[in-house]
């Protein structure tokens, strides 16, 4: 039976799942398991190491591990904020984010201690390092550090509306934003659910939960804390590998995920696939990106599983829309291209630019509203102001419009932002960073279509006068810059930019051949 009152903090929680289950099986990794009592216990000694070093804030830096997790629930316990990094960042902007969100200290994985070794002079005066798993002996290793405090903690020194968790995304402006999430934000939803048997959010006693999905974003994160909100055991693989999943599935008896559909592309196309039993797959939720009704079908016929639609973003702690495995019938129906109706305890509206509700069928900017949104973003006012309304509705940036029966349909984006792979990229960063190459002189970054990750990044740049621009190079000498999945996939170099007459780039004309023949400008 779950416990309601549980339901208010992420330590609370632990306390309530290690007392429901203490020998139950709470995390898997590389051989490494830990039960939900255990877990606790582990908790409370990163909780009471955090305490001692006097940290406020704490970012991780490393790919998906038990011990990542550990430390996200002892930073949660002892009332410091913790904020993990996109580990597929360039180092320069890894530094920009350690430094705005004003870390302590930093924790590391092994893959990224030379990364950091080379922004060491750019990160906070004083910030302390520590290992998660060696490869780095002048500073100090996580199992040690945690393991020098005693066991036990008081209780939780937070409240359900004190900032657990801080997700950098990056900005319109190309600046990152750190999302602030609370307790009651990643654990508030759960509560509403209770009762109105959503399959979604109805988790069986011999669930278990895959954690595939990157721990720096809400969809992985986020699944996390909703397995462990139902007490399953959570087998967590440290990057997603297609031919991993299929191996978590057959051996660990996988029940439920959550996967992008780029991802959920390139698992159910494995040769493997083919062979692998999927009867204890009961369940797969999807989003972050829309899904082809044909891929979507494919995978029901390969998985032979029920699906889920979510959308969400990372201000709404992810899911705060559902289609529902009843709206997914194996045949196909239009209202699969619908991301669905509001979850119990959120609303959603259709706005015009000044606010105010559009009627049935009639396009605007999605506005949400409930317990899980976010407060606002970390130290940037102006960002929060921008997109939170006075009443609690956030603005979404995405176009879309309400059918008669509720459900809701993504028509564009009124952001530029492009989702490639379950990544969000913003033109703007991007268009930043092709303006530094000495022989580009205007640069335009726009999403086109693509079949395997949905949209990819593609620049269209003018030459400066006098000079030549090689695109070969150009996308060479860009990815010294910025992260891959930001980085075009292709450069297109035109004579001049297309402008209204007053001068403004008109990115809808550069997108158009592309486009050309679609519904939606969004794939």
């Amino acid at each position: 039976m779950i416990d309601v009152a549980a339901m208010s903090t992420l330590g609370a929680l632990a306390r309530a799942n290690a007392r429901r289950k203490p020998d139950g099986l709470a995390t898997r990794f590389e051989g490494r398991e830990a039960t939900f009592a255990e877990f606790d216990a582990q908790g409370d000694q990163v909780a009471r190491a955090l305490d001692a070093e006097g940290a406020k804030a704490v970012a991780y830096l490393g790919k998906n591990s038990d011990l990542a997790f550990q430390l996200f629930l002892g930073a949660a316990r002892a009332g410091v904020v913790f904020g993990p990094i996109n580990w597929r960042l360039a180092p320069p902007e890894i530094a920009q984010i350690v430094a705005g969100f004003g870390a302590d200290m930093l924790f590391v994985g092994p893959e990224f201690i030379a990364a950091v070794e080379s922004i060491r002079a750019e990160l906070p005066p004083g910030i302390r390092l520590v290992t998660m798993e060696g490869g780095q002996p002048e500073w100090p290793d996580f199992p040690a550090w945690r393991d020098a405090q005693p066991a036990g903690f008081p209780d939780d020194r937070v409240t359900p509306d004190d900032v657990a968790l801080v997700l950098f995304t990056s900005g319109t402006t190309g600046l990152p934003k750190g999302v602030m999430t609370t307790h009651a934000n990643l654990l508030g939803q759960r509560r509403q659910t209770l009762g109105h048997d959503l399959s979604y959010d109805t988790w069986a006693e011999d669930e278990v939960s895959l954690v595939a999905m990157p721990f720096a974003h809400i969809g992985g994160i986020g699944w996390w804390v909703l397995g462990f909100a139902n007490c399953a055991p959570s087998i967590i693989a440290r990057e997603f590998r297609p031919d991993q999943v299929l191996d978590f599935i057959r051996d660990d008896g996988v029940s439920r995920m959550f996967i992008v559909p780029a991802a959920l592309q390139i698992v159910v196309r494995d040769p493997r696939a083919a062979t692998t039993d999927f009867s204890r797959l009961r369940h797969v939720s999807y989003g972050a990106a829309p899904m082809p009704l044909p891929l979507l079908q494919e995978a029901m016929e390969v998985l032979g599983c029920e699906f889920a639609q979510c959308y969400g973003m990372t201000e709404t702690t992810g899911t705060i829309c559902l289609l529902p495995p009843s709206d997914h019938p194996r045949e196909g129906s239009p209202r699969m291209r619908s991301a669905g109706r509001a979850m119990p305890g959120s609303e959603l509206r259709v706005i015009d630019p000044e606010g105010n509700t559009l009627p049935v069928g009639e396009i605007g900017e999605v506005a949400v509203r409930g317990g899980n949104v976010t407060p606002g973003y970390w130290r940037n006012p102006e960002a929060t102001a921008k997109t939170m309304l006075p009443d609690g509705w956030l603005r979404s940036g995405d176009a879309g419009y309400m059918d008669a029966d509720g459900y809701l349909y993504i028509h564009d984006r009124i952001k530029d932002m492009i989702v490639s792979g379950g990544e969000n990229v913003y033109p703007a960063e991007v268009e930043s960073a092709l303006y530094a190459h000495p022989d580009v002189g205007e640069a335009a970054v726009i999403g086109v279509p693509d079949p395997r990750w949905g949209e990819a990044v593609k620049a269209i740049v003018t030459a400066k006068a006098g000079r030549k621009v090689d695109p070969v190079e150009v996308e060479a000498w860009i990815r010294t810059r910025i992260a891959a999945f930001k980085c075009p996939k292709s450069v297109d170099v035109i004579d001049e930019m297309p402008r209204n007459a007053s001068g403004k780039l008109l990115k809808r004309d550069l997108r158009a051949p592309y486009w050309e023949g679609r519904d939606r400008q969004v794939n």
